[in-house]
């Protein structure tokens, strides 16, 4: 595992500062640093969008020469069959993350069309999602390729 780039939705260009109670107090940015130390034998790349076109655009940008896609669709998860249909369109394994728990809130949080394309999915665990995964990415986990949370 080399090149691993995490993409964030709508609104979470707002970590630290929005719903702490659900997201918590740090921004992303910080928490990207601490990653980026963490990890220091893989190359780590960030981005951000509240725009669905941009989304798309970044992952067919970068979805045949990176190793890894993590990706947090915010709520263009429960609304976004084009960035499902981006996912199946490239060859680079797209793991799913969502800071909170998507199935104990509201029911139209329920279903994901990001984890009917990505490789697994990883819910409910705060920003350590991240972390678990580069992880799973970097374990070679894709020989399962599980949609489990």
């Amino acid at each position: 595992m080399k090149n691993i780039i995490i993409i964030n939705g709508p609104n979470l260009n707002l970590l630290g500062q929005r719903q702490t109670d659900i997201y918590g107090e740090k921004s992303f940015e910080e928490y990207f640093h601490a990653l980026q130390n963490e990890y220091p034998d893989i190359n780590l790349s960030y981005f951000q969008s509240n725009y669905e076109g941009a989304l798309i655009d970044r992952l067919h940008y970068v979805g045949f020469d990176h190793d890894g896609i993590i990706l947090n669709a915010g709520g263009y998860t429960h609304t976004s069959i084009a960035l499902m249909d981006a996912i199946h369109s490239i060859s680079s394994p797209v793991v799913e993350v969502h800071i909170s728990n998507i199935y104990e809130r509201e029911e139209f949080r329920h279903f994901s069309y990001v984890e009917q394309a990505a490789v697994h999915s990883i819910v409910g665990r705060g920003l350590k999602g991240y972390d678990e995964a580069i992880l799973w990415l970097k374990d070679g986990n894709l020989s399962k390729a599980s949609k489990e949370s």
